[in-house]
């Protein structure tokens, strides 16, 4: 893909829509390559993460399910932020492509694109979920009136978050802003660094 922001975010975002409202029907797959593939990807993870999320905060099920969603939560959420990581390795890869050199005086945002479109894939969840409350049959005008409001509001964030992505892209083509990838460094899932998980091995080589 070249490195064109409004061209690239409009794809993003149709990425976004289109799969979200297909995998509710089949199951997720991603039939994208190169730069998008890796969008659909880390898109994959934040649908994955909703649903267990959801299936968490369930009063009907056991603590043994809880359990085993807790694990699954974690496990998508890490691999949520490792293809963040991965989505701006391939804006830097687009930027190499397109020979872009940042400027000596560059500056460098908190957020990464990366970031950016994991914010917008999250919000196309939720914009569809409120989607489907409008639809419900079971449910008072004041229900419908609540949901339209922060349909609206979050169609206005994303609409912005959309814009300030875009403007972060064009600064990176012309050099006015450098893009570095941070690791996440998550410690909970990490056999080394989480204390819980350290000393159960420890027990159980003793």
């Amino acid at each position: 893909m070249r490195f064109d922001p409004k061209r690239i975010v409009k794809a993003v975002n149709k990425l976004h829509h289109e799969t979200v409202a297909r995998w509710h029907q089949v199951e997720p797959d991603n039939a994208y390559s190169e730069f998008l593939g890796t969008v659909c990807q880390q898109h994959q993870y934040n649908f994955l993460l909703w649903h267990e999320e959801d299936i968490a905060r369930s009063p009907d099920v056991t603590d043994a399910r809880i359990a085993m969603v807790k694990r699954a939560i974690d496990g998508y959420n890490q691999q949520r932020n490792d293809w963040i990581e991965r989505i701006d390795e391939a804006f830097l890869e687009l930027l190499s492509e397109a020979s872009v050199k940042p400027a000596t005086n560059a500056r460098l945002n908190t957020e990464t694109p990366g970031a950016s479109i994991d914010r917008l894939s999250i919000m196309s969840l939720r914009i569809f979920h409120l989607e489907e409350q409008l639809e419900r049959t079971d449910v008072d005008a004041a229900h419908i009136e609540r949901v339209q409001q922060r349909l609206a509001r979050c169609r206005l964030q994303q609409g912005d978050l959309a814009q300030s992505l875009a403007e972060h892209l064009f600064d990176l083509a012309a050099g006015r802003k450098i893009l570095k990838v941070y690791r996440q460094m998550k410690m909970y899932n990490d056999a080394t660094l989480n204390p819980y998980l350290y000393q159960s091995g420890k027990k159980q080589a003793a």
